[in-house]
């Protein structure tokens, strides 16, 4: 069975994520690729967050309840996914957008053996009660991100 994984064509693994998916630019979410999709996995779940945030790690985007897609276009929520908090305590996309220096932005992408019954008031700890126990696979791209 192929390896879960995630990818963008805006940005490469450990690169710099483009400043039209960040609060200096179009603050829309970036093209995501993903491949080897376990064939028993009923929903993916996608977390973005910067572990380098001063007050610690700042959630950038929340959603679950995906269903098995090959691609999240740019700009684009997939069909009955379902947002949840960011740390900006809204229900979306929200770009990189570091105070200071050079953070670093994880997509991490979990494919589930079931859906989530969450409310949208749900966030990141949330989820990741929720699909504890329900993993099949998870794989992460990270995309660095500093201010001009």
């Amino acid at each position: 069975m192929a390896e879960l994984t995630i990818t963008s064509p805006a940005f490469k693994h450990e690169k710099p994520i483009p400043a039209k998916y960040s609060c200096q630019g179009e603050d829309i979410n970036p093209p995501l690729n993903i491949n080897g999709i376990p064939e028993e996995a009923k929903t993916l779940v996608l977390i973005m967050d910067d572990p380098d945030a001063p007050m610690g790690t700042f959630d950038h985007w929340v959603m679950w309840n995906i269903p098995p897609v090959s691609e999240i276009s740019e700009d684009t929520v997939p069909e009955e996914a379902e947002q949840g908090k960011n740390s900006w305590d809204k229900n979306e996309y929200g770009g990189p957008c570091p105070p200071s220096g050079t953070h670093r932005y994880y997509f991490k992408l979990y494919a589930l053996d079931t859906s989530l019954d969450l409310p949208a008031s749900s966030g990141k700890k949330d989820v990741e009660s929720a699909m504890s126990g329900h993993v099949l696979a998870e794989t992460v791209l990270m995309g660095t991100y500093e201010k001009s």
